[in-house]
């Protein structure tokens, strides 16, 4: 599969509930391209309702800090007006810790995940509140001070 045809796949989305059945679907939240494995992550509206990705309980955009720098963002629309949001593809090499908790959520909808040395497992909403408060930190490796500094020179 391409990133390409990935991102154009999520614009059958009528719902978000139909959405995050797509993510499912192409194995979400890790996924390979070309034998490389990223953590997927999309946060966007369906007619002014919000969705988002959390990572152990957390809004990922928050938790994910400058590592978003340095990962893959694509822009997507759905079929419905005022539909859409954006796909981020997090280096799966880049993420230092062995487990976490991943989810898609809205307000009313959700799906749940334990990431355990590379490999996903569905859970419940109850097991992955339970589960939040015995996740260490999340990390990912950030743009090192040296790469920010020649990004600074670069955008004066």
């Amino acid at each position: 599969m391409k990133i390409e045809g990935f991102v154009a796949s999520l614009r059958n989305a009528e719902t978000t509930g139909e959405l995050f059945e797509m993510l499912q679907k192409k194995g979400a939240p890790l996924i390979k391209f070309d034998s490389k494995g990223f953590l997927v992550v999309v946060e966007g509206d369906f007619e002014g309702r919000p969705f988002w990705t959390e990572i152990n309980g957390k809004r990922a955009n928050q938790v994910l800090g400058d590592a978003m720098l340095k990962s893959s963002s694509f822009p997507f629309k759905c079929k419905r007006p005022y539909t859409g949001g954006n796909v981020i593809f997090v280096n799966f090499d880049d993420v230092e810790v062995e487990r976490f908790l991943v989810a898609y959520r809205d307000s009313n909808h959700g799906i749940f995940y334990l990431i355990e040395k590379g490999n996903a497992r569905g859970t419940t909403r109850d097991e992955y509140e339970k589960t939040i408060p015995e996740m260490r930190e999340f990390k990912v490796k950030g743009i090192s001070d040296e790469q920010m500094d020649m990004m600074g020179a670069f955008f004066g």
